[in-house]
């Protein structure tokens, strides 16, 4: 099992085109920990904004009836994919992870992939 910093560094090494990572606690909107971003890219900012994406797809869904899980969001702009991954090993419930990646470098796929696998060995 890894902590937080070893995932999010593992982000960083293994996915291609990272532009920053952060986990994030659905419940405040507040990053638990974050790796990259620069003054283009607030992580802090986003965190946030993005906590409000996914309350809004969860809202959605219950009005909806949907009785099924989110494996992931994908926000694509023109230059970036924005990936939000809901986690739901034990004691991640309420968590997400936040990749920022260059849509140019990247390989959605296996970024997918590999966010798949930090969240198996994350340990929060």
């Amino acid at each position: 099992m890894a902590n937080v910093e070893t995932s999010l560094k593992e982000a960083t090494t293994t996915i291609e085109g990272v532009l920053g990572v952060a986990l994030v606690d659905c419940s405040s909107g507040m990053a638990l920990g974050t790796i990259g971003g620069g003054k283009d890219l607030d992580l802090t900012v986003a965190a946030a904004g993005n906590t409000d994406v996914v309350r809004a797809k969860l809202r959605t869904m219950e009005m909806l009836g949907l009785k099924d899980d989110i494996e992931d969001i994908l926000i694509t702009l023109g230059s970036q994919y924005h990936l939000i991954r809901l986690l739901k090993g034990r004691g991640s419930a309420g968590l997400f992870l936040y990749l920022a990646l260059d849509s140019k470098r990247a390989n959605l796929a296996m970024a997918r992939h590999q966010l798949k696998k930090i969240e198996a060995e994350l340990e929060v």
